[in-house]
């Protein structure tokens, strides 16, 4: 069976999805096989893989209205592969809510595939509603990346809070498979101010490399590559290789 590995954070703009991609397309470059899960009515996980949104995507998948084989497709990288998003997610949210076992949608609609890869890589949208909570129960690691900034340490706080409620009661094996640092600049005292902090609260739990500020991670998505085809050279892209490696070797 894969892991499967939810990325969550209820802040936007933290580098959640390019870090999804670029995790999920390291560890494929290793060797392994990845499927990566759009889980993001925006699609931007979809897009910046370079998969077209066209039906069916996972909308369609958890309604039962296709297949796994169906709704997977390939991307440009061996080894990896994708569930796409559309729009059509977000009217999910309003029609799991009066349903029975709504939690676990999205769980029973990969559990066909979780034989044939060695992860599974879900991006949840920026909240944590009831798609959230679907990616929760269907992980067994949640990771979170943090950007740098004051804020980010009382959000930290709220998710953290969220996923042992989710270990209570809907996911008691669910486990913290780490915090990583994004959009990381060394020349701020509040950058510094912040990781330290983090560190003295939630060392277990902190992964060794942080993700620098870096053009190159902003460009790739419009080019529909992972950073690993896009510009591999690049401090971003180096930085991100590290941290797959640090995903992997975490078991």
């Amino acid at each position: 069976m894969g892991k499967v590995i939810t990325l969550v954070n209820q802040k936007g703009g933290v580098g959640k999805t390019t870090s999804a991609i670029n995790i999920g397309a390291y560890i494929a470059e290793a060797g392994k096989k990845v499927l990566l899960v759009d889980f993001d009515s925006q699609g931007n996980m979809s897009s910046g893989v370079g998969v077209n949104k066209k039906k069916p995507t996972v909308y369609e998948l958890m309604a039962g209205q296709a297949s796994c084989d169906e709704a997977i497709k390939h991307t440009a990288l061996t080894n990896l592969d994708v569930i796409s998003a559309s729009i059509d997610l977000s009217a999910a949210a309003i029609e799991l809510v009066g349903l029975e076992n709504r939690e676990f949608y999205l769980k029973n609609a990969i559990s066909p595939v979780r034989d044939r890869y060695d992860y599974i890589i879900i991006d949840c949208p920026p909240s944590l509603g009831l798609l959230t909570l679907n990616g929760l129960a269907a992980a067994d690691e949640v990771l979170v990346p943090m950007q740098c900034e004051y804020f980010a340490l009382e959000g930290l706080t709220l998710l953290l809070q969220t996923v042992k409620n989710v270990q209570n009661s809907i996911n008691k094996d669910l486990k913290i498979g780490g915090i990583f640092f994004t959009m990381y600049d060394s020349r701020t005292k509040l950058a510094e101010q912040v990781v330290k902090e983090v560190i003295s609260y939630f060392k277990d739990y902190v992964f060794n490399t942080m993700i620098p500020r870096n053009i190159r991670l902003s460009e790739a998505p419009s080019h529909g590559e992972p950073i690993c085809l896009y510009d591999p050279a690049c401090i971003g892209a180096k930085s991100y290789k590290k941290l797959a490696e640090e995903v992997i070797s975490r078991g």
